[in-house]
């Protein structure tokens, strides 16, 4: 797949053409174990889909394609060891043949463009009903790609844009910067610690770092506090 800056502007796959694989095997990536049983219930209903494995890691992730490939991969971005992004083009370069189809709760543009650069075939998001996640999985399987309804509409209504952080994201951002851990951030701000995890986990996505020394920087560099 090609890694230009078109991707971050893909063209809406928003139907497909009847010609499907005759049988296509699904595996599962999500750090819930309620919602990998969910997505595999509600595929198992469909005709010519199974569920083969399903992972609720990175390193899970990692096994379970040592063991078996499937044919649409369906990952989502938040995992507890890591993010679905980041693994993408480990995945492209070890397995060819694995179309990814992102499965988040992420509607952000830049994050979704950078799953899109980064490998991944399709992205749907979590609120979308049944038969778009079924026509996401087979349309990347046909080898096209698809994006759900909402986030065609999001790269429809607006152009590319610099990240914009809501209050409480820059907020927490000023004080990772200031040397802060989650945990006394959770007690300054009176959050939760696994919300406060999140934020950051979010933070990295928005602003396409991989560690805490890169945010701070690029939070200091950019002016963002």
């Amino acid at each position: 797949m090609s890694k230009s800056n078109n991707h971050l502007y893909p063209k809406c796959s928003c139907g497909h053409d009847g010609h499907h694989p005759p049988f296509i095997t699904v595996s599962v990536v999500d750090d819930h174990k309620m919602i990998t049983d969910s997505l595999s219930g509600m595929i198992a209903g469909a005709e010519g889909i199974s569920v083969i494995a399903k992972a609720h890691s990175v390193a899970g992730c990692r096994e379970m394609l040592k063991t078996g490939q499937p044919d649409v991969l369906l990952l989502d971005v938040s995992l507890p060891d890591g993010n679905g992004i980041d693994l993408c083009p480990e995945i492209c370069g070890l397995y060819p043949d694995v179309k990814i189809l992102m499965l988040t709760g992420y509607a952000e543009p830049n994050v979704i463009g950078r799953a899109l650069n980064g490998g991944a075939h399709g992205y749907v998001l979590k609120n979308s009903d049944s038969e778009e996640v079924i026509e996401g999985i087979r349309t990347v399987a046909s080898g096209r790609q698809f994006l759900c309804g909402q986030t065609c509409a999001l790269f429809k209504r607006r152009e590319w844009q610099p990240v914009i952080l809501s209050p409480k994201e820059r907020e927490v951002l000023k004080l990772i910067v200031e040397g802060l851990t989650i945990r006394e951030i959770s007690d300054k701000l009176f959050l939760g610690f696994e919300t406060v995890r999140s934020y950051h986990k979010y933070l990295h996505l928005k602003l396409g770092v991989h560690n805490t020394a890169q945010l701070v920087r690029m939070a200091i560099e950019q002016k963002m506090v």
